[in-house]
């Protein structure tokens, strides 16, 4: 594809407003996914972040599902421990900001478009454009710093081996559940998968690992062997310990999050103070009611479609879902609704604002495939429509698929289409 660079070095001396600077930045996803290190370590080198700032400690989270809990609790444990965090997260639900936060905040948009201003100055005239995700990346370390961040927790974008975030040197690293998701790229074989995770994996670094398939188990052993490194399964939590998350799953996320933050900064954290932590964590659109009939989830493969089907049957044994559904091209539908057949009533396809985005037609057949010829498919509809529907409904619905249609969910209960808690 021809890219026309001119869009990319234009008026060097222009600071641009935020729009614009996110304008630019969406502008680089022409030069599509670049799997590899050189362009970061690059970017960080000539942006003056050779290596770590004194004080600064590195918490990295690479796996398939449940990345985003665990930083989200590591995240609460270290910050209500009076420990300045940074938090490095994709994609974002609603806007871009949410993706670098330090102390729970986001980014202010005047920083954004600053750096990123500073960012496209640099890399003007590069050969090989950075991407979208190194960019990003870069701005975050930058950002975090500035605000002399004393632990940066870092989710990897996609697979590990070769994401820019394998770039920036960890104190810890964490290995979540590993499923299929992302063939195309990481490989079409659990080991395959479990290998590029694995590549996080570093010499003298700690990795704290979930119950793992036994061949995601057999890759990530082996190599944390071969690197002499402890490969540390974390314990369970206390049954009576309450959550801020819902669904089984969770208690693994906030079991790796609790073993993690223990290495980092035992010495700073109190059993009471994690327990706490644990009961006050939030994250936006995992197994999240926003009304007392709503529930969305932003599962997208099957693995994620099993924990939430999981969630559903120990938070509501005795009622089926309204299933509102929308996915991009790349996801394994099929595979999806097969874990979602038992607890849905009937379904109700949406178009996600992607342009990947699934017909309702592929959407049906995937259905069908799955086993759910015998689920009422009602008429497809906008979202605000089957929204419209379901807040006026009395049974309970459900919304999953992509968390692009989680994040247009949010982004129209923040616009006030109705009046529901979005905590």
């Amino acid at each position: 594809m021809t890219v026309d660079r001119a869009f990319f070095v234009s008026v060097i001396s222009l600071t641009l407003n935020y729009q614009e600077s996110i304008d630019w930045l969406y502008g680089t996803q022409t030069f599509g996914i670049k799997l590899g290190l050189e362009n970061t370590q690059r970017l960080l080198v000539e942006s003056g972040l050779a290596g770590l700032p004194e004080g600064m400690e590195v918490i990295h989270v690479a796996g398939t599902n449940g990345k985003g809990s665990v930083c989200a609790f590591s995240e609460q444990i270290l910050r209500d421990a009076k420990i300045k965090t940074g938090l490095f997260t994709s994609p974002h639900l609603i806007t871009y900001r949410e993706r670098i936060r330090v102390n729970g905040e986001m980014i202010l948009a005047e920083t954004v478009a600053r750096k990123l201003t500073e960012l496209r100055n640099l890399v003007a005239d590069w050969e090989t454009h950075p991407t979208f995700f190194e960019l990003t990346l870069v701005l975050a370390m930058q950002h975090f710093a500035e605000q002399k961040c004393e632990v940066v927790i870092l989710e990897t974008g996609m697979g590990g081996r070769l994401d820019a975030t394998n770039a920036v040197q960890s104190k810890v690293s964490v290995i979540t559940p590993i499923g299929l998701d992302h063939q195309q790229w990481l490989g079409e074989t659990i080991r395959e998968i479990a290998g590029e995770k694995a590549g996080i994996l570093k010499p003298t670094v700690p990795v704290i690992v979930a119950a793992l398939h036994p061949d995601a188990r057999d890759v990530v052993g082996r190599k944390a062997l071969t690197l002499g490194i402890p490969c540390i399964e974390a314990h369970p939590l206390p049954l009576e310990w309450e959550l801020g998350l819902a669904g089984p799953h969770q208690r693994e996320n906030a079991a790796l999050a609790v073993e993690a933050t223990c290495r980092i900064a035992g010495e700073r954290l109190t059993q009471d103070g994690i327990q706490k932590s644990l009961a006050a964590t939030r994250w936006p659109g995992r197994f999240q009611q926003i009304s007392e009939r709503i529930t969305i989830d932003g599962a997208h493969n099957e693995s994620a479609a099993y924990s939430l089907r999981d969630a559903w049957q120990e938070k509501f044994p005795d009622e089926k879902a309204r299933l509102i559904f929308g996915a991009a091209e790349s996801k394994a539908v099929t595979e999806i609704f097969k874990e979602l057949l038992p607890i849905i009533e009937s379904v109700t396809f949406v178009p996600i604002k992607s342009e990947r985005r699934l017909s309702a037609e592929k959407m049906e057949a995937a259905l069908i495939a799955a086993g759910g010829e015998a689920i009422p498919v009602e008429e497809s509809v906008s979202l605000k429509d089957a929204l419209e529907v379901a807040k006026n409904s009395d049974g309970k619905t459900l919304i999953a698929g992509s968390l692009f249609l989680v994040g247009e969910v949010l982004g129209l209960l923040e616009g006030g289409f109705f009046e529901v808690s979005l905590q």
